[in-house]
């Protein structure tokens, strides 16, 4: 039997809402329902051919796993979020610069062996559905950030895929979610002993006193990307502190986070896992080297410092890759970034900012489980190691195959050499 198209799509965004009415819409069905021997629905969508997607109950399965095993070119989905943001739009770098990693992306799957589909999705999640029962990969590599509009579309994909029971690469929803909310991560960091600049979250008026001393700064709690941190984000004051609470309020909406303002140097730690049994490894750190010729302005890692190459501020603020750290700094480092990597349940690769103080000792900033793939800091670091752009890709990519179960021949991949890295 045949799925009403509309139907379908209600079904999965019904569970994705926690909505009741994925019960209800079933007795659209004809009935009786047909079942299976373990007594659940078995609905095909395209029951004469191997490989097309089958939903049992709420979840995805392969057919015939046996033989897409045995592709000699295994297919897989490099999937992300279309830039919805026009060109000229203030904040459209943030957004625009997906294209690169998923053209470098593609371009390395390609040389490694793997059959590639490209798709950007945007504001109608059907054409992923769609996609996923016209052409099931076997794994999709999951680039999808968010829509600006949007942006916990970035969790809503990955639940999606969840669902459908699509192995993908990258953290799950869970982590995705913990991610976004800057404060709850302050809450986890705090009660798991990971030390993090002190905080007070801002919901709405009154304003509380701030106990944590000047300098401090202000972030909204649900931006990624530098989003709204410019050089008034630090305030020395009171009535600074107020002004640029009320600006983020207006602006970017509650809740709004004031964290201690931590003079010292700023580092990128990445962290990636090797295998199934999910060994992890901290890559040699990067750090943002501000220019200390400027008694005007904060190093501080604001939009224009990340986003605008032609800005004094981005020149200002250079990512040297990787940096040596005293042995034991090092160690300390390396240990928080583990810690925080799997606090948060990260899979796959992840990202942490710290800062280190006059006393050498490391505060997080964040974490990061979505971090951008083509930064100098993790090619870099991955070089420093002994590995390539090309090999972190590749490997990615196959662990995703291997948790949902597949597998590929070994002579069907080689780690490319210098599609992007070198090249």
């Amino acid at each position: 039997m045949t799925v009403d198209a509309d139907l379908f799509i209600l079904c999965v965004l019904c569970v994705l809402c926690g909505e009741p009415s994925f019960q209800d819409s079933r007795k659209r069905l004809p009935d009786p329902l047909p079942t299976s021997d373990n007594g659940r629905m078995p609905f095909w969508l395209d029951e004469n051919s191997a490989g097309r997607i089958l939903i049992q109950g709420r979840r995805f399965q392969r057919v015939s796993r046996s033989l897409r095993r045995s592709m000699a070119k295994p297919p897989v989905l490099v999937l992300f979020n279309r830039p919805v943001l026009p060109p000229n739009h203030p904040e459209a770098g943030s957004e625009y610069d997906i294209l690169d990693t998923v053209a470098d992306t593609a371009k390395i799957l390609r040389a490694a062996g793997f059959t590639v589909r490209e798709l950007g999705v945007a504001h109608d999640p059907r054409v992923l559905l769609d996609e996923l029962r016209d052409h099931p990969p076997l794994a999709v590599f999951n680039l999808f950030e968010g829509l600006a509009t949007h942006p916990a579309t970035e969790v809503s994909v990955a639940a999606m895929l969840e669902w459908l029971n699509v192995p993908f690469t990258g953290c799950p929803s869970s982590a995705l979610t913990l991610g976004r909310d800057k404060v709850r991560v302050k809450h986890l960091l705090s009660a798991a002993r990971i030390s993090t600049p002190s905080y007070m979250v801002v919901e709405h008026g009154p304003i509380p006193s701030w106990r944590g001393g000047w300098p401090a700064i202000v972030k909204p709690a649900m931006q990624d990307a530098s989003i709204g941190i410019e050089q008034n984000s630090v305030v020395t004051s009171r009535e600074e502190l107020l002004t640029r609470i009320e600006f983020v309020l207006t602006t970017y909406g509650a809740p709004v986070l004031v964290e201690r303002f931590v003079p010292g140097r700023e580092f990128l730690a990445h962290v990636f896992e090797e295998g199934l049994e999910r060994a992890v490894t901290v890559l040699p750190p990067a750090e943002i080297a501000y220019s200390a010729n400027r008694a005007d302005r904060w190093p501080v890692y604001t939009f224009t410092a990340k986003w605008d190459e032609a800005s004094t501020e981005y020149k200002s603020a250079p990512v040297i890759a990787p940096v040596e750290l005293p042995p034991e700094a090092d160690r300390n480092l390396r240990d928080i970034a583990a810690r925080g990597f799997k606090l948060l349940g990260c899979h796959d690769y992840a990202r942490l900012d710290l800062r280190m103080d006059a006393d050498g000792d490391f505060h997080v900033l964040e974490i990061n489980p979505n971090p951008y793939l083509n930064s100098v800091a993790l090619v870099k670091g991955l070089e420093a190691i002994g590995r390539s752009h090309e090999w972190l890709i590749v490997n990615l990519t196959l662990n995703a195959i291997a948790r949902g179960g597949g597998s590929v021949m070994p002579s069907a991949i080689k780690i490319p050499v210098n599609v992007v890295t070198g090249a």
